[in-house]
């Protein structure tokens, strides 16, 4: 479950629209043996439930090592991981940085960033520390995540039949079977389908994969600045999508309107697909009886400390009426 629709938007509704819990677990831990990839480097698996509680025993469940998944880079036994125990302790103390460039974005609504400051304001009620903290870099993030999206979905999901070569993986040939010869089926898939798969293949056609490497490399440079700010905070929180849940454009809808509706929520998501962090939306708030999200973003396999604070929100008081 990719928080956020990170794969252009047109795959699976953002968990942070419906008002329930998501969990874009780290890159790898939970296997994706059977799932069909959209592009490896940012695919990610993980729970969608009504309450973290539920969530957090869902991750217990599905995570751990699968010899047949080769992106992950762990040896974490399924069941031997322990996310329940952490739910009810509290969390004076804990550092929550309050990532500024996650908020006044453009594309941002004003109603969304209140509603999130409100939230750390909460969690600063419930004994953590809360400061606010800057990471210019974050507003990066969505370019690094292009040239791997879009090359990658065009040499994965399409022309590869969704599975590619040369992994030691699980090759579910029936999915192959559905998705090989989509060529003659174009005007099956996605405004944005399109459009992603013609921009890579033109990007292939012109540069090779020079711009997917290079910004391969450069995630690791990213990732390296998030994990700076990890290591002062035990948390970052920002809006998981800048603004509420948009209308379906209607049937005649203008192509342009259809990438936009698809690719204007990713901002503060798609740098994490790319430097692996797990991030978990929690919903905060109500705002024209529609939910807003507050994620939680943490270091790499500590998806217990983001569920005890998670959940400590939670239970502070019911969001529907905050």
């Amino acid at each position: 479950m990719a928080i956020g629709g990170d794969q252009g938007g047109s795959i699976r509704m953002p968990a942070a629209w419906c008002g329930i819990v998501g969990m874009k677990a780290t890159h790898g831990l939970v296997p994706y043996s059977g799932i069909i990839p959209i592009e490896i480097y940012v695919d990610h698996a993980g729970p969608m439930t009504m309450n973290v509680a539920d969530n957090a025993r869902l991750l217990e469940v599905i995570a751990g090592t699968d010899d047949l998944d080769p992106r992950q880079y762990h040896s974490l036994k399924p069941g031997t991981l322990d996310y329940s125990s952490t739910l009810g302790q509290d969390i004076r103390g804990l550092k929550v940085g309050v990532v500024k460039e996650g908020f006044g974005r453009p594309e941002s609504e004003s109603d969304v960033d209140a509603a999130v400051r409100a939230a750390a304001e909460q969690l600063r009620a419930l004994g953590a520390v809360v400061e606010e903290v800057s990471i210019p870099e974050h507003l990066l993030g969505p370019a690094l995540w292009t040239p791997i999206g879009t090359e990658g979905i065009a040499e994965t999901m399409m022309f590869g039949d969704g599975y590619g070569c040369s992994r030691r993986d699980l090759y579910v040939t029936s999915l192959i079977d559905k998705l090989h010869g989509w060529e003659l089926r174009a005007d099956q898939l996605s405004e944005t389908t399109k459009l992603l798969t013609v921009l890579g293949v033109h990007m292939k056609a012109h540069y090779g994969n020079r711009f997917y490497g290079k910004a391969v490399n450069q995630s690791r440079r990213l990732r390296a600045v998030y994990d700076a700010a990890l290591a002062r905070h035990d948390v970052l929180i920002m809006p998981t999508m800048p603004m509420k849940a948009t209308p379906i454009p209607p049937p005649d809808a203008p192509r342009a309107l259809y990438v936009q509706r698809a690719l204007e929520m990713i901002g503060n998501t798609a740098p994490f697909d790319v430097t692996h962090h797990p991030a978990l939306t929690v919903p905060c708030a109500l705002s024209d009886g529609l939910p807003i999200g507050m994620m939680l973003i943490g270091r790499h396999y500590d998806e217990a400390t983001l569920y005890r604070v998670g959940h400590a929100f939670e239970q502070a008081g019911d969001w529907k009426k905050r």
